[in-house]
């Protein structure tokens, strides 16, 4: 038997930017959002994979449901159990 039940942590991303920077024609208003993707975002991924895998009972990994992982990374998470008797799972 499975048993389910779901978390959701939500990052919402802002740049506050100067109007003198968006006139400036040098200036890349998406600079900011490539660093989140590129630099941030993969280090924390890195970091909760690491923390998790330190739970030796808890699996976990990324499940794609279609959408993009720019939108959103899902990480699934289990714990395994076994069966009276049985060894523990490590």
């Amino acid at each position: 038997m499975a048993a389910e039940k779901c978390f959701n942590l939500r990052f919402s991303l802002a740049a506050e930017i100067p109007e003198e920077l968006l006139e400036d024609d040098e200036f890349d208003e998406h600079a900011w959002l490539a660093e989140w993707e590129n630099q941030i975002k993969p280090r924390l991924i890195r970091v909760l994979f690491s923390e998790l895998r330190s739970f030796d009972q808890w699996e976990a990994r990324v499940r794609n449901r279609g959408i993009s992982p720019e939108d959103e990374v899902e990480v699934v998470v289990t714990r395994k159990y076994a069966a009276p008797g049985k060894p523990t799972l490590q």
